[in-house]
């Protein structure tokens, strides 16, 4: 059930008053300014998806399926959201700028709303919605390249992003903010062995193409159908042994430049540009 603004924290105890900057006026969900906890980290231990940032944040709170504990928010941030038409599952708590600094970091760029929600469910395979493109990723470590790759998947309308339990970055924090707002529009898949997961899907009819700088094919001359499943390497690395053998196929990207290697994450905004554009148009 979704709460009401109210003058009180949801678990009915009043939010502390802040006496060193009061606020004459009330927003409308009538809480006033109060000093914020220090954290010493967004990443945090307590299985809580820590979000920042205005289309992080606006898109979580859009979001029903969102569960929110704790939500901050500057005076001017209110008013944008209150413009925005966006309804607070929760009663947003008024904070100076530099109180949600303190819990972000001085490096976060959180535009004056912060937010501790539960993570969001992780579908089982058979339950994502069929055909289409899903996103498979291995080992990609790094917060801000899958960030930005679920950032594309959502522009490009992917199913579902597949990923480890283990050697990936959880779906908060750092990786939230990247994704600007992704988080909510694509279901993360986390399996515990990623190629029983290619056996899975492969039991699903999806067609099960890796992506590597030396894959035997240049994928925009590859017959592709759906359902498809892209498979991406970490950096360096690339796809493990045990994932390109599942793979029904391996192929690269065709670089005519000097450079013939890209960031992960660009080489995934153009493997699904390349797979979304042969798949809409008729063989």
């Amino acid at each position: 059930m979704r709460q009401r603004h109210s003058d009180h924290h949801p678990s009915g105890k009043p939010h502390r008053r802040d006496h060193r900057k009061p606020l004459g006026d009330r927003h409308p969900g009538g809480e006033r300014s109060v000093k914020a906890r220090p954290r010493h980290s967004a990443r945090r231990g307590e299985g809580l998806a820590v979000l920042y940032g205005w289309h992080t944040v606006k898109a979580a709170l859009e979001n029903p399926q969102r569960r929110f504990h704790r939500l901050l928010a500057t005076e001017n941030a209110v008013r944008r959201l209150n413009e925005d038409n966006v309804r607070f599952p929760i009663a947003p708590t008024l904070v100076g700028a530099e109180d949600i600094t303190a819990i972000t970091g001085a490096q976060a760029v959180h535009q004056g709303v912060y937010a501790e929600a539960d993570p969001l469910p992780s579908p089982e395979l058979e339950d994502i919605a069929p055909g289409g493109i899903v996103l498979v990723l291995d080992q990609i470590t790094d917060p801000h390249n899958v960030g930005a790759i679920l950032r594309s998947a959502a522009a490009f309308g992917i199913k579902a992003v597949v990923t480890t339990e283990r050697h990936s970055p959880e779906a908060t924090g750092v990786l939230a903010k990247a994704a600007s707002g992704a988080l909510e529009y694509v279901p993360i898949a986390t399996v515990v062995n990623l190629a029983r997961a290619l056996d899975e899907l492969r039991d699903l009819n999806t067609l099960l193409v890796g992506l590597d700088s030396a894959g035997e094919a240049d994928l925009t001359a590859m017959a592709l159908s759906a359902p498809l499943a892209l498979v991406i390497g970490a950096e360096g690395k690339g796809l493990r042994h045990l994932t390109r053998t599942r793979c029904d196929a391996v192929a690269r990207l065709a670089l005519p430049g000097r450079i013939t290697s890209l960031n992960v994450s660009n080489a995934a905004a153009i493997a699904l540009y390349i797979a979304t554009t042969k798949l809409a148009t008729p063989a």
